[in-house]
Order: structure tokens, then sequence, then C-alpha cells
């Protein structure tokens, strides 16, 4: 049964969540964790689809949807900055029931994410060693990352910093041979110009459709910028590195994916057969892998392998934390056991670090039992990060009307989010958009099976809300009543007193 704290004085552990995070670790967290292999894979997959003109349009559109969100919650960060921001934001400016579900839904999102990298992560090695069995890398990697993140904060933002920078520079190179190759400086086709964006059905395939249906493939892409949140109650100066990191990532991540998908885009007829490929297994299909090949990179797929491995482990050590800072928070806000809430000296929630790690170890064990165990626990995940944005969008769109509500002034902001309230309702909007459109074909063939894999991590966020909802009797918050305390940030909600 879970007992609500009533008290956070940090005595009651040996230590407490120390602010060791610097702006440039913010910075290259929130923008390497949206770098990965949607971009380095997928993207192939989403020319081909929409066609060059096509996804260009669905990557703006996502990345302007991201950048409101980011600028939303940076709003909410820079004011009450705490660790497991989502689930937070979400009890004190909303509904204590839709706090409880948020935080749980996000860190069973990111404890499964875990298992899906270290996999990856083994299939990614077998293309240099295919004769030892993938599991062994897959293991050394969660080794890995768990001692990363159990020795100090600032081992795992040193780690992601230097992860993060091989995949920007990585993508800041390709960009560049890439821009080279159009023009014909580089490579052995001339002058490739702007020919492929008229190519047959080109720019635009698939018309509206297949625009939205690029959507998923680019929201999936940019998920991983709101870890930001989780690490502003971490990082030293919240007030002054939060916006920065927001304002420099967003541009940042809008310039190279744009920029990447029009080089591919302008390289690689929207038909070329290689661009369908989302497997990392088949890395020599990457788009990427292409591109440097036709460049006259003779190592291509290995330096591309390898590109891609730092991806994965950056996904996995990203993973790892905000997982472990969600239920750490959860444990706070009385939504789990105590002992999770638990801090050693260096200021690391051990105990809800050994819990993650034993669940995201658990998951992976289920793939030697049964791949349909694996998968409907993929499926139940998929949408997770989705609804977290939808959690960010309503958690702002509270905030400031409570904020306004209770006379205070905009200019008490250090932080203001840009066109609200247009910002959040659009997110809200897209984000339903695109969890409605998932997987329309599953629907229109009546494939209940595959219906229920895609779409289980709705039913599951209901249950949580639902449940405690009718347990301990909440409500929405009264805007007047919002709680927009500064001090004692990580004190829990009692439910028997609301």
């Amino acid at each position: 049964m879970i007992e609500h704290s009533d008290s956070t004085d940090p005595s009651n552990n040996s230590g407490h969540i120390k602010r060791s995070l610097q702006t440039r670790h913010l910075s290259m967290i929130a923008l390497g964790g949206s770098i990965g292999t949607g971009l380095f894979i997928a993207s192939g997959s989403a020319i081909s689809t929409a066609g060059p003109g096509g996804s260009l349009v669905a990557y703006i559109v996502m990345g302007v949807m991201v950048y409101f969100l980011m600028t939303s919650l940076g709003e909410m960060a820079t004011y009450i900055p705490v660790t497991g921001s989502f689930a937070t934001y979400s009890t004190k400016f909303v509904d204590p029931a839709l706090g409880f579900a948020m935080g749980w839904n996000y860190w069973f999102n990111w404890a499964i994410t875990i298992t899906v990298d270290v996999t990856t992560s083994g299939i990614v090695m077998n293309f240099w060693f295919p004769k030892i069995p993938s599991w062994i890398f897959s293991a050394v990697v969660m080794v890995l990352i768990f001692i990363i993140n159990y020795l100090s904060v600032r081992s795992y933002g040193e780690t992601e910093y230097w992860l993060a920078l091989v995949k920007v520079i990585t993508v800041a190179i390709f960009v560049i041979v890439g821009l080279l190759m159009i023009v014909g400086i580089i490579g052995n086709q001339g002058p490739i110009g702007m020919r492929n964006f008229h190519y047959k059905n080109a720019p635009f395939v698939g018309g509206v459709q297949g625009i939205v249906s690029v959507f998923l493939v680019a929201g999936f892409s940019f998920q991983g910028t709101e870890l930001i949140g989780i690490t502003a109650g971490e990082s030293a100066t919240p007030e002054i590195s939060v916006p920065k990191a927001i304002r420099s990532t967003f541009w940042r991540i809008l310039l190279f994916y744009i920029m990447a998908i029009f080089v591919i885009a302008c390289i690689l007829p929207y038909t070329n057969k290689n661009l369908l490929s989302q497997n990392v297994q088949q890395v020599t299909m990457s788009p990427f892998t292409i591109v440097f090949r036709r460049a006259g990179l003779a190592a291509a797929a290995s330096v591309m392998n390898a590109v891609i491995l730092t991806a994965v482990l950056s996904a996995a050590n990203s993973g790892m934390y905000a997982s472990t800072r969600m239920l750490y928070s959860q444990a706070r806000e009385g939504y789990a056991p105590k002992i999770f809430g638990y801090v050693n000296r260096r200021g690391i929630p051990v105990f809800a670090l050994l819990g993650t790690a034993v669940v995201a170890v658990l998951a992976f064990l289920t793939q030697f039992i049964g791949k349909e165990a694996y998968n409907y626990l993929i499926g139940a995940s998929g949408l997770c990060g989705f609804i977290a944005w939808l959690g960010i969008a309503i958690s702002h769109w509270r905030f400031r009307r409570a904020f306004l509500a209770q006379g205070h002034q905009l200019n008490e902001l250090k932080y203001k989010a840009q066109l609200f309230p247009f910002g959040p309702i659009l997110s809200f909007i897209l984000c339903l958009i695109v969890m409605g459109g998932q997987n329309i074909d599953a629907f229109i063939k009546m494939d209940w099976s595959n219906i229920a894999i895609t779409y289980m991590a709705v039913p599951l966020f209901l249950i949580l809300f639902i449940y405690y909802k009718v347990r301990y009797r909440t409500h929405i918050i009264p805007l007047k009543k919002v709680d927009l305390s500064r001090k004692n940030n990580s004190e829990s909600y009692d439910p028997d007193k609301n």
C-alpha cells in the first residue's frame, strides 16, 4: 500500500537531490535527446511516404509544436523548478489524479524504452561481431548505464553531453557534405540541384494523408526534448539555463532536422527502395550511410553504425535518468512507496534507480519468454510520450490562468511562453491528431490485436487516472486555490486534505 509522505525534511534522507547540471549539460541533453534513430534511420521512410515537400512540412509543423511545448514547460520550470516536473505540475495545477497517472505513465515509458535501447545496442554491435549473442552486449550496456547513473548527477550529464556531441557533429558533417554534393563540388554525379523535388509525384506524395502519417514519425523523432523539464530540478541555475537551453535547442533541432531531410530529399529520390528501411539491422540502408557512400566514404556503414550506437547509448542513459527521477518524484508526492524517495549523500535516489533497473531487466527478459509478451510491453509504451506532452499543454494552460487569477503579473515570470494561449492549444490538438492517427490502417482492417498493441498506453493511463480519482475523490483544483508557492516544491500532496 502506498503511504503519503507528510514531510520533506532532508534529514529524513542521507542527502538530497543536488543541483549539479550546468547550462551546457541541459542544452546538449535536450538537443541530443531528440537526435537518434528517428533521424538516422526513420527519416528515409518519411520522405518515401510523403515525398520531399510533404516530409519537410510535417517536420516543420512538429518542430513548431515541440517549440510551443518546450516554452510552456520552460515557463513552469523556471518559476517552480522541480525534479519530475510533469507529474508535479499536473498535481499542483490541474488534478492530483492527473499527476498520479502522468507520473506513472512517464516512468513506465522510459523504463520500457531503456529495454528497447539496450536491446537495440546488442543488435547494433552484431554488425561488427555477428557470432556473439546480442544479449551479451545488451547486458553490458545495462550495467554501464546503471553505473553512470549511480555515480553522480554530473557523471550522467557529462556522459550525455559527449554522446550527444557525437550525434550533433555527425549531423553537421552530413549536412555540409550533402550540400557540397548538391552543388556538385564533391561526388561523381555532378550538380544534383533540386531535380528530385520534382521527380514523378514529388514534392508532395500522398497529399494531406501522407503528411499526417509522417507526423507520427516526426513526433517520435522529437520525443526526448521534454527531458529539460526533468533536469531543471537538478540545474544549478534553472532560471538562466532552462530558457537558454530552450531557445538554442529548438533552433538547432529544427535546423538539423530540416536541413538533414532537405539534403536526403535532394540527393535520393523518394522512390529509392532503401528509404523504406526503419530497422537498425539494416544500417547499410540508412539514408545517411547511402549519402556518405555516394560522397566517397568507403567506411560509411561502419561510421554510421558507430554513430547509431552512440544514439542508443544516449537514449538508454537518458531513459535511466528520467525514469529514476520520475519514480523519485512519485515517492515524494506520495504516489509510490516512501523508500523510492530516499537520496544518498551524492544526491542519487538509489532505490528509485534500483527499482527502475529491475523493471527494465524484467522487461528485457520477456523477449526470451515470448515475442508476443515483449511486443505488448513495447506497444504499451508507444504513445506514453505523447500523453506526457498533452499533460504539459494542459498544465501550462492551467498554470497561466491560475497565475493571473490570483493577481500575479506576467512580468513576475522570469521566462514567458510564446503566443499563449495559442501555443498549448495547438500542441494539444496536434498531439491528439498524432495519437489518433497512429494506426488508422488497423481500424480499417479491423485488426483488433494490432489496435490493442498500438493504443494500449491510452487505456492504461485512463485506468491509473480513474483509480486515483475514485479512491481519493479528487477534483480539478479551482484556479484561485492552485498552489503557486515556490517553497517546498517537493512537498507531498495529501489527498485527505483536499
